[in-house]
């Protein structure tokens, strides 16, 4: 069963390939923006005051919800988020999706769990395809030149 996700992983960050290529070579931040898909994302990073850091030395790992996944939320929760008298809140929010190191898919195992910078753990799954929180991993090891990023299909919300 491990096997099969892990050809999954592999055959889903191949075909994502044209979109991301290079990226290696731009810092995570960079990578997001060139994309294309994670426009909410980057404004939320922005609004938080987390470019910085995440242009940083790292290394980060970033589960990176897409557009559609913050356009899942219930509605004007974004725009709640996103204003300055909530940001301690999206700052949480954000910082739940990036683990300390580099985690590459090879890294992960059924189970697992990994605490983030916000201080909260993710629980990782891989039967039936790699899941964290409950989040769908759609794309996975998406070198950054400090870092990587795995897309996922939710945006995950710590406990507070």
């Amino acid at each position: 069963m491990m096997r099969r996700t892990l050809l999954a992983l592999v055959a889903s960050t191949a075909l994502a390939a044209p979109a991301f290529a290079d990226s290696h070579s731009m810092d995570i931040v960079d990578t997001a923006v060139g994309a294309g898909s994670f426009t909410t994302l980057v404004a939320a990073v922005e609004a938080a005051g987390l470019v910085d850091t995440l242009k940083g030395e790292g290394p980060f790992t970033v589960f990176a919800p897409t557009d559609d996944a913050f356009a899942a939320l219930p509605e004007g929760t974004v725009d709640t988020l996103l204003l300055e008298e909530n940001r301690d809140q999206l700052v949480a929010i954000l910082t739940y999706h990036v683990v300390p190191g580099a985690v590459m898919s090879t890294d992960l195992s059924d189970g697992m769990t990994a605490m983030t910078v916000q201080g909260g753990d993710l629980t990782i799954g891989t039967e039936g395809g790699v899941t964290v929180n409950g989040a769908n991993v759609v794309t996975a090891d998406i070198e950054a030149s400090n870092g990587v990023i795995h897309v996922i299909d939710t945006v995950i919300i710590p406990e507070m």
